[in-house]
């Protein structure tokens, strides 16, 4: 596996903890797909693929996937899920640097603790993709817990400053690495963003789009789902003085699980807590079944329960169809890391109100493609009404939307900018 001369061919290596359907694992078989395309040989190494619940992409031929250390389990008697899925990603990384010629680039994602060990072969640059500092994602409610990912913590910082380069997914989340990683950042460690991608081209362009408002989030309590059921109901009270002519009552909201058959928790979950789902809700997750209760019993008691539609898991192709249908997207999650949704929203030619906080602040253009609000129902209400007053005027910024993601956030663009920066670490240039 050696360096094509004259020719700047890279071998590059993908270390990632479990290659199953989520997203980070989309980032991941997005960034394999995309350097291959360019030419690269791509090798991806996990500690888990399930060959029945993967990505397509994996199967295809492309690249390679090689699976060390599924033996090691995820969890001792469901605890220890850190230092377990450090062991893994460890054994992971062993594998690679005894059994494998030395590779130009080595992009590291998720799991810091790889990154000393690929270190070692000195012709080897490593980037670490680093989607949120897990300390911040970690509890830390007991002294137990405390003293349990002391360590832990420190071995993050520490072997997160031994990349070469440092990507994150937002400027929100460069912004945190900061503010987290203090001693990184009093170094002059600067992480440089890299956006994740979507798809445009799963979305075809709506011909019809109904008087209804589309939330698709996770049931869970931090994605600040009541505030699209409060604000749908505060869009009644506006109809009279602010709205005129469209009548409300026949405006709906459908409320629907992300569309993930398996999802990795690193991403937005802490280490851990490692645990498996089935799509946006389920039923073995208390809080899960707590907050759908919850948000059943807001609709209610604001009057609107007949209009507001639950949908707790929906595959891809009914994601796309809801889409497809409805006059806009509501995102209420505040402080997010990046978000994928209002890209998809966006991608699929519809407007979003999103939170003026986050990652949205910098994929969704307030005014163009969509409203940035306070993250109150009065706010988001009054956003909400400019569509129905002018239906018209959501399906230009939907259209303005889609534009927006194809020329900044589609894996097109995602896969040059990564090759440019990965090109360039190899040849030295990590300024």
């Amino acid at each position: 596996m050696k360096k094509k001369s004259g020719r700047s061919k890279l071998n590059i290596a993908i270390v990632h903890p479990d290659l199953g359907i989520g997203g980070a694992e989309r980032l991941i078989v997005d960034a394999a797909v995309e350097l291959a395309s360019h030419g690269h040989n791509v090798h991806i190494f996990t500690a888990h693929h399930d060959r029945a619940r993967c990505f397509e992409e994996t199967l295809a031929g492309t690249f390679p996937v090689t699976v060390y250390g599924a033996f090691i389990p995820r969890h001792i008697c469901y605890r220890l899920h850190a230092v377990c899925a450090y062991l893994r990603c460890l054994f992971v990384a062993l594998c690679v640097l005894f059994m494998w010629p030395s590779f130009d680039v080595v992009l590291a994602d998720q799991v810091s603790v790889v990154i000393p060990l690929m270190k070692l072969k000195k012709s080897t640059k490593v980037v670490f993709y680093c989607h949120f500092p897990d300390l911040l994602l970690a509890q830390h409610s007991t002294v137990l817990r405390r003293i349990y990912r002391k360590p832990i913590d420190f071995l993050e910082e520490t072997t997160t400053g031994m990349a070469d380069l440092i990507l994150v997914n937002s400027k929100f989340t460069a912004t945190t690495f900061a503010n987290t990683f203090k001693h990184l950042d009093a170094r002059g460690l600067k992480p440089s963003v890299l956006y994740p991608a979507v798809n445009a081209d799963q979305f075809d362009e709506p011909h019809a789009s109904k008087l209804s408002f589309l939330s698709i989030n996770r049931f869970e309590r931090k994605k600040n789902i009541d505030l699209a059921v409060s604000a749908f109901a505060m869009l009644h009270s506006l109809q009279g003085d602010v709205l005129h002519g469209p009548n409300v009552a026949d405006a709906t909201l459908t409320v629907a699980g992300k569309s993930l058959c398996l999802f990795l928790a690193l991403v937005q979950l802490s280490l851990n807590s490692l645990r498996f789902g089935l799509g946006g809700f389920d039923k073995r997750l208390r809080e899960n079944v707590e907050y759908l209760e919850e948000l059943k019993s807001l609709a209610e008691r604001e009057g609107v329960s007949h209009q507001v539609k639950f949908v707790t898991s929906c595959s891809t192709a009914e994601r796309n169809t809801l889409l497809s249908q409805c006059l806009c997207v509501l995102y209420t999650p505040k402080d997010e890391h990046f978000g994928i949704v209002p890209l998809e929203a966006m991608a699929a030619h519809k407007p979003v109100v999103a939170c003026n906080s986050g990652g949205p602040v910098e994929t969704i253009k307030n005014g163009a493609t969509g409203f940035l609000c306070n993250p109150n129902p009065q706010e988001f209400a009054l956003a909400m009404a400019k569509f129905v007053q002018d239906p018209q005027m959501a399906e230009g910024m939907g259209a303005e939307a889609r534009k927006h993601v194809t020329e900044s956030f589609s894996t097109k663009i995602f896969g040059q900018r990564l090759n440019q920066i990965l090109v360039d670490v190899a040849r030295g240039k990590t300024e």
